[in-house]
């Protein structure tokens, strides 16, 4: 058995222990998105076989449609994690704050993608150039996010047992080691594909080291989550207020008395 044999093999039975703790832990309640995205990770990894068998131009555009529904997948997945974050003064929080989340992340997601244009890109076709960018943008909001909820978590009363940050953590090493493939793919070229293939393989290993530290943090029991500190709530309500009053002096006075009413 070949390597890549054996990193596809161990990837897969690690892929369906952390379904089967998803389920047993009941995680997939709380955090759907999440765990519907390691389904898709499971099936999308057979789709790629399939679209490996047709030709190179078919398969290429079909892994960029597959890649970027991963990206749209993922930016869900982001969305929702946020919002699980936020837990604790959830109910306190407008109900719209998860489109403000989701335009900071499409944001984010458009400023990278337009500047995501690494040495050698160049001298790719127009779906592989599309591809690469796509995987660079996704890359930098799952490291963005984890590295927003380790900063913050003293301030988010947020812990390494929590479940928001165990896959942040699992988000976050995999991106970071796929970014840096991906650079490092730009700069040397397809010339050497000896070591071409020897990154591929450092990133599926990284991929296999996330999904073995979910298996480890999925079957502990996740502690009760605590309230944010009094500085973060003040902080995040106040975010809260002002975007609302933003909201409200932007609409017609007829919809303001509307809205006044109905509360």
């Amino acid at each position: 058995m070949t390597l890549d044999q054996t990193l596809e093999l161990v990837s897969t039975l690690l892929q369906t222990v952390v379904i089967a703790l998803l389920v047993f832990r009941k995680i997939y309640k709380t955090l759907p998105l999440f765990s519907s995205y390691l389904v898709w990770l499971f099936l999308a990894y057979g789709l790629g076989q399939i679209l490996s068998r047709y030709p190179t131009a078919i398969y290429q555009r079909g892994f960029l449609a597959v890649s970027l529904v991963d990206s749209a997948f993922m930016f869900c997945v982001l969305v929702e994690l946020s919002m699980s974050v936020l837990k604790p003064i959830r109910a306190s929080l407008p109900r719209w704050t998860f489109l403000l989340i989701g335009g900071l992340f499409a944001i984010l997601f458009a400023v990278v993608w337009h500047f995501a244009r690494p040495s050698g890109v160049g001298q790719w076709n127009w779906a592989t150039q599309n591809l690469i960018r796509s995987d660079i943008a996704s890359s930098m909001m799952r490291i963005v996010f984890f590295l927003a909820v380790a900063g913050f978590s003293q301030l988010l009363s947020i812990g390494w047992r929590d479940r928001e940050l165990q896959i942040a953590t699992g988000l976050g090493f995999y991106a970071l080691v796929g970014l840096s493939v991906t650079l490092l793919h730009m700069n040397q070229g397809a010339d050497n594909p000896n070591q071409y293939h020897l990154l591929d393989e450092v990133a599926s290993g990284s991929y296999i080291f996330s999904l073995a530290y979910w298996i480890m943090s999925f079957a502990q029991k996740v502690p009760e989550r605590r309230e944010f500190t009094p500085q973060m709530q003040n902080f995040l309500l106040a975010i809260a207020g002002q975007a609302r009053s933003t909201r409200l002096a932007m609409t017609p006075s007829s919809e303001f008395k509307r809205d006044k009413n109905t509360h």
